[in-house]
């Protein structure tokens, strides 16, 4: 007779004293200074996802460096519209991200 264990979240108890993993890698990346460049990178990563296939298909480039996002765009006509929306871009970017990542955007 096997008896089948589901895990049910509700009544799942945490010891005290513990914590969870997505708040101890948090605390590792506060405690060595390492939140920024997390952040960076994971913009680099996602920005795909965060604006979506049309204007990451025709992003070239793309890099984080001093608080500012670089990005390389091969449209001419689409370069043009996200310099037209720069602030609305960094808005978006920040809100997407939870954090203040990005203060400038620089089209190269």
């Amino acid at each position: 007779m096997s008896q089948t264990y589901r895990y049910n979240r509700e009544n799942a108890t945490r010891t005290a004293g513990t914590t969870t993993v997505k708040d101890a890698i948090g605390q590792l990346l506060k405690a060595y200074q390492l939140q920024t460049r997390f952040n960076e990178t994971y913009l680099e990563a996602f920005w795909g996802r965060m604006m979506g296939t049309s204007i990451a298909s025709r992003t070239n480039r793309l890099y984080v460096r001093d608080r500012k996002l670089h990005i390389e765009i091969a449209s001419a006509p689409l370069r043009n519209e996200l310099v037209n929306a720069k602030q609305k871009l960094i808005q978006l970017v920040n809100k997407d991200m939870g954090a203040d990542v990005i203060d400038d955007v620089i089209f190269i």
